[in-house]
């Protein structure tokens, strides 16, 4: 004994009250319907003389996932910096600018088509769920920019300290480049990007932007290395950064204070 099985399409053809559809429920118009493509994040990373620290990061921003754009800026390397860009497998932009923090950013800035520019450090790392938190802040009109919550590499006492220390700071609007500065394309251009300033150029446009809106400092953390901390010492370099600070914000010219910025660089 044999079993006619009948089919859905037959049974819909059947029935007069319920014709088959003309068009495939996904599309519209004749056309498929497709979703609008996530935002791009670019990632502007100034370089100099970075060689041995490159590669590490460049594998860092690989893995994440998101859609990004990675634009590395270099100041002039003497050590194959930007060769070594170039011939990674992730094939970041790479372009050339004066040399100077500043300068380096501004003009990888210019070079990325994102509508989200995030400025990260050689020796930084971008939490694993950073492009779900920043294009979450992205939809907050009121939302210009702001930075990540940090933690210094390591598991001692000092690391520790630090990270505290930069939490409080972040409770009363100061924060700095090493907790990896993001901010909408046209807020960063309706500030004129960083001012040509060969130190502070960070807290200088991190001022502007606490005044434009309310930032928001994502979770994460981001982290960072605490090398140039550890050349002098916690308390040594504290001291220098927070002299260095107050002296900008009175007024005292960034280039003498250039000098200082360097011995404890």
């Amino acid at each position: 004994m044999q079993t006619r099985l009948t089919t859905p399409h037959r049974k819909l053809a059947l029935n007069r009250s319920n014709p088959l559809p003309t068009q495939p429920p996904w599309t519209f118009a004749g056309h498929p319907r497709s979703r609008p493509e996530p935002p791009l994040v670019s990632v502007v990373v100034p370089v100099l003389d970075e060689a041995r620290a490159l590669p590490g990061l460049l594998d860092h921003l690989a893995a994440l996932a998101g859609r990004w754009e990675v634009v590395i800026a270099d100041g002039g390397s003497g050590d194959g910096s930007a060769e070594l860009a170039r011939s990674h497998p992730l094939a970041p932009r790479v372009v050339g600018a004066p040399r100077g923090r500043a300068r380096q950013q501004n003009a990888g800035a210019a070079a990325a088509s994102g509508e989200l520019l995030v400025f990260l450090h050689a020796d930084s790392r971008l939490p694993d769920g950073a492009y779900p938190s920043l294009t979450g802040a992205l939809r907050d009109p009121a939302c210009p920019g702001g930075n990540f919550a940090l933690r210094f590499d390591g598991d001692d006492r000092f690391s520790r300290g630090l990270t505290r220390w930069y939490a409080l700071q972040r409770r009363f609007g100061v924060y700095y480049g090493d907790s990896t500065l993001w901010l909408r394309r046209a807020d960063f251009e309706g500030l004129g990007g960083f001012a040509d300033l060969p130190v502070m150029e960070d807290h200088e446009l991190v001022r502007r932007l606490e005044r434009r809106g309310r930032t928001a400092c994502l979770p994460g953390p981001a982290l960072t290395s605490p090398r140039r901390w550890r050349a002098l010492g916690w308390w040594r370099t504290g001291l220098a950064w927070t002299l260095i600070r107050w002296a900008f914000i009175a007024g005292v010219p960034a280039r003498r204070l250039a000098g200082l910025y360097r011995a404890v660089r």
